[in-house]
């Protein structure tokens, strides 16, 4: 659906992307992380051919960009840097000028395509109201209705759910794993990790320009041959252990072995009290630390 090859762009003497790779293949949510200032907007600009790349290459729903774009973009729906609307205008309006420069919808079709993404997007009840008077959340609602107002393959995110309060980012990751599965790919710009973890399937990390990282999450978070133990008995469990407790954080263990029940079964046999046992898994957050903090050393890039 997108694949770069060392995509990088220069802004004077200043490189604001280091030839990144991407590879989101069909049926992705690709979680695209990096901190402001990382260089994923430029990234997301230059993959829809609204910024010229200095070198490398982009090729979009397995077309060249930014030649096809003509051809590819009426497939992919895009919300990029905050949506942009007519303030004096309504929300219905707004998109119904949107649809009318080409979103590949009939003209038949447009009211009740405009009906069904409002209330997708949770602005049913406000959409004749005009936009001036929308908060934020409420226009990102509404460049998010934009964007699917396409019926999209490919839906591209950028910071999705800023100025949303809580139930709001509950409701879109809802709406993006629905679309999910009804077929649409979607890559997700995000500096919000523990929204790219519950959501997410593919995970790609932009550190100073740089792709760093890039690997499905099941990988990243597959087990570290390492098990967790929470027991009140630490002490005891220490030493029977004999050497195999790695870390010890009040009553949790970390423990050199991948085999839980086999290690249950000794301390359960030795009279030790468990509470939780289980293999170690990394957070996200830690094998984003991991990549960012050793930039010279990329972790699962493919």
């Amino acid at each position: 659906m997108i694949t770069t090859t060392q995509l990088t762009k220069r802004y004077g003497g200043i490189l604001a992307v280091d030839g990144v790779s991407l590879d989101v293949q069909p049926g992705d949510i690709y979680g695209f992380l990096g901190a402001n200032g990382s260089g994923k907007t430029t990234t997301v600009r230059m993959v829809l051919g609204l910024v010229l790349a200095t070198s490398g290459s982009v090729d979009l729903l397995g077309r060249r960009m930014p030649r096809a774009g003509r051809a590819v973009l009426p497939r992919v729906g895009a919300l990029v840097e905050g949506p942009a609307a007519y303030g004096h205008l309504s929300g219905r309006a707004n998109l119904a000028l949107l649809d009318s420069s080409g979103t590949g919808g009939t003209r038949r079709t447009r009211s009740t395509r405009i009906d069904a993404v409002l209330e997708q997007v949770g602005l049913a009840a406000v959409g004749r109201r005009p936009v001036k008077a929308y908060s934020l959340g409420m226009r990102q609602r509404l460049g998010l209705a934009a964007a699917l107002l396409r019926q999209p393959e490919l839906l591209v995110l950028d910071e999705p759910t800023n100025g949303l309060d809580p139930q709001g980012i509950r409701e879109i990751r809802e709406l993006i794993q629905g679309l999910h599965r009804r077929g649409t790919t979607v890559f997700l710009s995000s500096h919000l990790l523990a929204e790219v973890e519950q959501l997410c399937t593919r995970v790609g990390v932009l550190d100073r320009g740089r792709l760093v990282l890039q690997d499905s999450l099941a990988s990243l978070q597959r087990p570290t041959g390492r098990t967790v133990v929470h027991t009140p008995d630490y002490e005891r469990a220490h030493v029977l252990l004999d050497g195999r407790v790695e870390h010890r954080e009040g009553e949790r263990l970390i423990v050199r072995g991948a085999d839980p029940a086999a290690l249950n079964a000794l301390l359960v046999a030795d009279g030790v009290r468990v509470r939780e046992l289980g293999p170690e898994r990394r957070t996200l957050e830690q094998v984003v630390l991991a990549a960012t903090e050793h930039p010279d050393h990329q972790v699962g890039v493919s």
